[in-house]
C-alpha cells in the first residue's frame, strides 16, 4: 500500500508538471460540476491506470495490435465521457425540477418572507442536485456575498445548461430592478416548463431517425463488413494472396468512423449540438466493433 501511495503520489506530480495550469483549472472545474470527489491531477491518474490495465488485458487476450486502442479507449472514457455523463444527467435533473423550484420560491414569498430567506427554506426541499446548488448559493450569502452575486455564481456554475443560465440571469434582472419577483417566478417557471415539453416532444418525434442510425451504424453497416472480411479469407487460396488483414483494420476503421459520425448526427437530431452526441458516438462505436469482430471472426462465408 504504501508503493501504491508513493508511486500514485510521483504520477500526480508528473501530470501536474506536463498539463499546463490553465488547462488543468478548467478539467478541476469539469469534474467538479460532475461531483467526482478526486482532484484533477488524482483523476487522470486513475483514467491513466485504467487505461494501462485495459491495454495491457488486450495484450494478454493475444490483441496485441489493439492494445493502444483499448488504452486510449478506456482512458478517455474515464477521463472524459464518465464526468460528462454525470454532469448531463445532472444538468437534466436540475432542468427538471427547476419549474417546481421556482414556483416553491414564488409560494414562499407570497406567503410574506423575503427573498434571501425564501432562499434558505428551498434548502430544505428535496430537489435533488438543485437544492445542493441552492445550499451553496445560500452558504455564499450567509459568508456576506450579496444575494446577486451568489446568484450569478449559480448561472456561471450551470452555464452549460441554457435552460439554467438564461432563467436565472432573468430572475437576477428582475432582482436587480425591483420587479415582483413572485409573478416573475411564476412566468419563468412556466416558461422552462414548456421549453422542456418541447424537448421532449423533439426527442419523442425524432425515435425513428435515431434508431435508424443506430440499427445502421451499430449492426447492420458492422455486419456486412464482417462477412465481406469473411468473403476476402475464404478467397486466400492457392497463388490469390489478398492482404486481408490489412482490409480488416481498414473496414474496422471505417465502422468506428460511421459510428462516430451517426452519433454526432444523432446529437444534432435530437438535442440540436454535436457535443450531445459523444456519448451515443462511443455506444455505436463499442457495438459496430463487437459485431464486426464477431461478423469477420466466424464462419458467416462458409
Amino acid at each position: 500500500m504504501t508503493l501504491m501511495a508513493g508511486l500514485s503520489s510521483v504520477l500526480v506530480s508528473i501530470i501536474e508538471r506536463l498539463v499546463p495550469s490553465k488547462w488543468m483549472k478548467r478539467y478541476e472545474v469539469f469534474i467538479y460540476s460532475a461531483n467526482i470527489n478526486f482532484l484533477a491531477a488524482e483523476y487522470l491518474v486513475v483514467s491513466l491506470l485504467m487505461g494501462v490495465i485495459a491495454g495491457l488485458l488486450a495484450y494478454i487476450a493475444s490483441m496485441w495490435m489493439y492494445s493502444l486502442a483499448a488504452f486510449l479507449a478506456v482512458f478517455l472514457l474515464m477521463a472524459f465521457g464518465y464526468p460528462y455523463w454525470r454532469v448531463s444527467k445532472r444538468t437534466e435533473e436540475m432542468e427538471r425540477m427547476l419549474p417546481d423550484a421556482f414556483f416553491y420560491l414564488a409560494s414562499s414569498l407570497r406567503a410574506g418572507i423575503s427573498f434571501s430567506e425564501a432562499l434558505e427554506e428551498l434548502t430544505t426541499a428535496k430537489f435533488g442536485p438543485l437544492t445542493d446548488e441552492f445550499r451553496k448559493t445560500v452558504a455564499e450569502i450567509k459568508k456576506g456575498r450579496p444575494t446577486i452575486d451568489a446568484l450569478k455564481s449559480f448561472a456561471i456554475r450551470n452555464r452549460k445548461s441554457t435552460v439554467i443560465y438564461r432563467s436565472m440571469m432573468i430572475i437576477i434582472e428582475a432582482l436587480e430592478r425591483g420587479a415582483p419577483m413572485s409573478d416573475v417566478l411564476v412566468f419563468v417557471g412556466n416558461d422552462v416548463r414548456e421549453i422542456l415539453r418541447i424537448k421532449q416532444e423533439r426527442k419523442a418525434s425524432t425515435g425513428m431517425q435515431v434508431m435508424f442510425f443506430i440499427i445502421t451504424s451499430g449492426v447492420i453497416g458492422p455486419l456486412i463488413l464482417g462477412v465481406v472480411a469473411q468473403i476476402m479469407a475464404s478467397m486466400n487460396v492457392g497463388d490469390i494472396n489478398l492482404p486481408v488483414e490489412t482490409v480488416k483494420n481498414i473496414l474496422l476503421g471505417f465502422v468506428v468512423l460511421q459510428a462516430i459520425a451517426s452519433g454526432l448526427g444523432i446529437g444534432v437530431i435530437r438535442e440540436g449540438k454535436y457535443s450531445a452526441g459523444l456519448k451515443y458516438s462511443l455506444l455505436l462505436a463499442v457495438m459496430g466493433v463487437i459485431v464486426y469482430k464477431g461478423a469477420s471472426g466466424i464462419g458467416l462465408a462458409a
